[in-house]
Order: C-alpha cells, then sequence, then structure tokens
C-alpha cells in the first residue's frame, strides 16, 4: 500500500475546496493551504466586505499558496448565482462589491437567453477582477415541483428545453470572461420538496424517468464542453439500489454523469456539511472517501476546520489501505490540472495584478445599467382586471409586506438583520422591504402606511381604518403558497376592500403563491405582478410597473404562465 509521501499528500489537497471564516485570511486556511495542500478555495458571503478588500484576500491566498510549493495557482469559487444567492454582491451596497443581477426565474422571465448570457459575462468580470475564477452557477434543476423549498427561483423554470438553453447560455457568459462555471446539482435537484441542506431528499425516478426531465440541462451542459459540474445529495435508490446520496454513489457520479452522458470535465460535489452527508455514519471524513470513490474530482467543505481536517486525513487513509486508487485519483487530478490552467492560469497571472479602481469603476457604471435593463424586463404583470395596474400615486397608499421567514440555508440572512443575536426571528420588514417602501413612498404624492403583516396576529384598529379609507393597497406575499398565513391576511384585506377595487398583489419570490386561493372571495378584481425575487432591485422594479413608470414585459416561466385559480 502507498505511503502518505509528500507527493501524495499533495496530490490529494487539490482534491478538496474548503471554506474559511472573516474578512482575513484565517489561520486556518492558512494551514490548510499550507500544511496540507488544499488547492481550492471558496469564498462565502460572511467573507465579502468589498471589492478591494476581495482583491487583497484572493491575492494573499494565492501568495500562500505559491510559497508553500503549489504547482498551480488556486480556484477561488464563490456561490454567485445572481438574485437570492449572490456571495459576492452586498445587499443595499451595490457599489462596495458585485453587481445585484437578477437571478435564474428572473432572468427567464425576459425570455432573452442573449440577456443571460450578457449578465452572466458581466458577473464573471467583476469575479475575475478580484481574483475569483470559479462560479458555482448556474442552477441547472427543473423546478418540477412547486412546493421545492430550496431550488424555487433559483432554477430558470420547469420546461426543461428552456432550461438548458439558459443553462448553457450562462455557462458561456461565465466562460468569455474567464470564470469555470458549474451547472448543479446533478442530477437534479428540482423534483422534491425536501431540502438536502437539513435532510435528505429521494427521488424515486429511474434513468429513463430522469433522461425526460432532470438530465436534459445536465446533458446540454456536458455537450457545451461545461468546465465543471457540481452533484447534489438527493437518493435515487432506483438507480443506486440504496439511499446514499446522488454526490456519493458511484452509479450517479461516474455511471449516470461520466458514461451515460459523457461528460469529461470536472466534477464538484455539493458543500459535504449539509445533513444529507454530515448526519450518515461517519459524518463528512467517511462522506468525503465515499465522494471521492464515487468518482468526484473534488470535495466541497465549507464551514468547519476539525471536519476539513478530518477529511483530509481520512482520504490519507485510503488510500493507505487501498480503499482509494491512486491511479485514479492521479487521472483525477489531471482534469483538475487542465480546469487550473484554463482558469486560474500561472502564478505571474494570479499574482501580477494590482487592483484596478479605475477599471472597477468602468465596470460598476456599465453593469448597473445592465442591471436595472435586465430587472424592467423581467418583472411580469399576471392579472389586471380593469386596469387596476397602473396604481394612482396620488395616495393614500397602504403597503404591507409580510413579516420576514428564512428560506433555507441557501438563501441565508448573512446580515443579521432578521434575527437577534440568540437566533429570534424579529418581526421586520427586513431590508429589502424597507427599501420596497422608501421607493413606494418616493414614487406616491399622498401620504403611504408601511406595515408589517404577521401569522397569528389581527391586524390593527389603525391599519384596518387605514386600509379601508386608502386610495390603493399593495399587498406583498413571499412564497404564501407554503406560508398560508398569508393568504389568511390577504382574505382579510379583501373583505375591508370588498367595494374598493385598486387593489395589487405582488409576489416576491416564486410565482406560485395564489395557486392555492382559488377560494378567496374577489381575488379575480385584483392585480397580481410577479417579481420572482426580492431583492431590492428587483422590488424597485416592480415598482416601477406598479405605478406606471415602466411596461411590464416579463412573462412566467413555470405552470406555463397559469398561476392564478
Amino acid at each position: 500500500m502507498p505511503e502518505s509521501t509528500d507527493e501524495i499528500r499533495r496530490e490529494i489537497g487539490q482534491h478538496f475546496v474548503f471554506g474559511f471564516h472573516g474578512y482575513e485570511v484565517s489561520s486556518d486556511i492558512e494551514v490548510l493551504i499550507r500544511d496540507y495542500h488544499v488547492g481550492n478555495v471558496i469564498i462565502m458571503k460572511r467573507n465579502v466586505k468589498s471589492a478591494k478588500q476581495m482583491h487583497a484576500m484572493v491575492q494573499k491566498l494565492q501568495q500562500i499558496a505559491k510559497d508553500s510549493g503549489h504547482q498551480c495557482p488556486l480556484m477561488i469559487g464563490t456561490d454567485q448565482e445572481n438574485g437570492l444567492v449572490s456571495a459576492f454582491s452586498i445587499a443595499l451596497k451595490d457599489d462596495d462589491a458585485g453587481t445585484q443581477f437578477p437571478g435564474a426565474m428572473a432572468l427567464s422571465a425576459t425570455g432573452s437567453t442573449d440577456l443571460a448570457e450578457r449578465v452572466s459575462a458581466a458577473s464573471a468580470r467583476e469575479l475575475k477582477h478580484v481574483g475569483i475564477n470559479w462560479a458555482y452557477s448556474p442552477v441547472a434543476d427543473v423546478n418540477s415541483d412547486s412546493r421545492n423549498p430550496v431550488i424555487g427561483v433559483r432554477s430558470f423554470g420547469d420546461a426543461p428545453d428552456e432550461v438548458a438553453g439558459y443553462v448553457t447560455a450562462v455557462c458561456r457568459g461565465l466562460t468569455s470572461a474567464g470564470v469555470a462555471p458549474s451547472p448543479k446539482h446533478f442530477p437534479g435537484h428540482g423534483d422534491t420538496h425536501i431540502d438536502s441542506h437539513i435532510s435528505l431528499p429521494i427521488i424515486s425516478k429511474d434513468s429513463a424517468a430522469l433522461a425526460q426531465t432532470e438530465l436534459i440541462p445536465f446533458r446540454a451542459a456536458s455537450d457545451a464542453k461545461a468546465a465543471t459540474i457540481m452533484t447534489g445529495h438527493m437518493a435515487l435508490p432506483a438507480i443506486t439500489g440504496g439511499n446514499a446520496p446522488a454526490s456519493l454513489s458511484r452509479a450517479v457520479t461516474t455511471g449516470l454523469l461520466r458514461e451515460s452522458l459523457g461528460y469529461d470535465g470536472v466534477i464538484v460535489t455539493d458543500c459535504l456539511e449539509m445533513e444529507a452527508v454530515a448526519a450518515r455514519e461517519g459524518g463528512v471524513p467517511a462522506g468525503a472517501v465515499e465522494a471521492l470513490r464515487a468518482g468526484a474530482d473534488i470535495v466541497m467543505i465549507c464551514h468547519r476546520f476539525e471536519r476539513h481536517v478530518g477529511a483530509l486525513e481520512a482520504t490519507y487513509e485510503a488510500v493507505r489501505n487501498g480503499a482509494l486508487d491512486l491511479a485514479e485519483l492521479r487521472a483525477s487530478g489531471a482534469r483538475i490540472a487542465a480546469l487550473k490552467a484554463q482558469f486560474a492560469g500561472d502564478w505571474e497571472q494570479a499574482l501580477s495584478a494590482a487592483f484596478d479602481e479605475d477599471q472597477w469603476g468602468r465596470l460598476k457604471a456599465e453593469h448597473k445599467a445592465l442591471s436595472r435593463d435586465t430587472y424592467a424586463a423581467s418583472t411580469a404583470l399576471v392579472q389586471n382586471p380593469d386596469g387596476v395596474v397602473p396604481l394612482s400615486k396620488s395616495g393614500p397608499l397602504v403597503l404591507l409586506t409580510p413579516r420576514m421567514e428564512s428560506l433555507n440555508l441557501a438563501v441565508d440572512d448573512a446580515d443579521g438583520v432578521l434575527r437577534t443575536v440568540d437566533g429570534k426571528l424579529r418581526n421586520t420588514a427586513g431590508p429589502s422591504y424597507l427599501a420596497f417602501a422608501a421607493t413606494i413612498s418616493a414614487r406616491v404624492e399622498g401620504a403611504s402606511l408601511h406595515a408589517v403583516y404577521s401569522p397569528g396576529e389581527p391586524l390593527s384598529a389603525e391599519l384596518r381604518d387605514a386600509l379601508g379609507h386608502a386610495d390603493a393597497v399593495v399587498f406583498v406575499t413571499r412564497n404564501a403558497d407554503r406560508s398560508t398565513w398569508q393568504l389568511d391576511g390577504l382574505r382579510e384585506v379583501l373583505r375591508l376592500r370588498k367595494d374598493a377595487k385598486r387593489l395589487v398583489v405582488l409576489a416576491t419570490c416564486a410565482p406560485y403563491d395564489l395557486l392555492a386561493a382559488s377560494e378567496l372571495e374577489g381575488l379575480r378584481g385584483v392585480g397580481y405582478v410577479a417579481s420572482f425575487e426580492f431583492t431590492a432591485k428587483a422590488l424597485d422594479a416592480a415598482a416601477a410597473v406598479i405605478f406606471g413608470d415602466e411596461t411590464a414585459k416579463g412573462t412566467v416561466p413555470v405552470c406555463g404562465g397559469r398561476v392564478v385559480p
């Protein structure tokens, strides 16, 4: 059995991508790069303070790698899907870091794969400017299940061929600017209502059924030579014969992706610290070995240093005892080296460029206009009986937004606005809805009242009176098909506004909110607008439509556009 020589340990280090904490390079990640030869790093939202700070951080990471004898620069990746998952963007501080662009469903609502490619290329230019060379994007999942708690608007829609067109467009855009794309989550996380961050989704389809829907975007990505593809943590017992996550299954990673689809690029797993893997016997270290045995090239572990070291030590032992084939690992390493040659370049390219503030300013100005135009093209007017939209700007107006709830661990509360230090949910509008209230107040000439409605809490007498006398009402929902207490609130508003027609419902996440609301009396008389995400820029674009400053141009890319009962 091969001993863990320095050469073998360096080889093994190339097969992991690790995250760390803080706005500075931590001692943990320095140890991992220097002593354990880890060849890839993921930047999380928790690491991003500004573009200039990020450039300095990346330069330091690369310098540590060079000084430690790494043959190639690091791959530095991040979750920049745009929309709700934008690790390099900072909410309400768009000038400080990456431009906030629309996410997948908002992009597909524009109907333009060309626009999706342009947006992705713009995002990639910003990432590359600070030294990030790998984007864990696009989401290639087909959102077949409207109850999906973790994909939803991160998907381009529920039509496989349409999704495939956007996936390949995003891959082209990212690649054109020197950033490696990573379509995810193979073989598809769309047809489930279980979140793999907290449990193991089980998808009962066999390979023939997957080929009709889930695999179509991934096959397109493979045919288009996407540089990397990310595997997901869902069980497919009809293919694997058990409940092992796809990311740990050789039947899926090698059999389905490598052999059936013919994919020859780099395969990276989703983070193994998700409970779908971490809760298994042996935890993350055992999962890392299983993933490599399954055929993954790179294993992702985002958070905890002890799990990083545990996974590396488990891999050393697996090579020593023959559980991992060293020749296969080296062949995999050659794929990683080719990826680095294309996207990370050589040491001169990785370390020579100072942060160019003038060029950054030019990029940001150009991309601000592209972002504004793309959001304007995405807003959809789903229902508009009797010309309810546009609303009058004369006022008075009441805006009702829902109490914010955590969606999932992919769309997190990085700014600490929604929760107290001890984890309790605040009864707050959240920063995006506060920005929406401000943009409405700026548009309405008369008085406007913004109130937060909550589950189980009756509307105050003051609010009920205001609703009865307001010229118009904007009622905001966010995944009300699942958080049905929002529909209870809408029912009460409809009752109070029975004789007043000027009511607009704005769905600010997935557009399924009213599908289960057929019994609501008066629903057919309201205007219905979809923004596909609750970023401040999406809500500003929605306000422009609601008040007639812009004409709605978007369409709903799920359910054939039929999302009203």
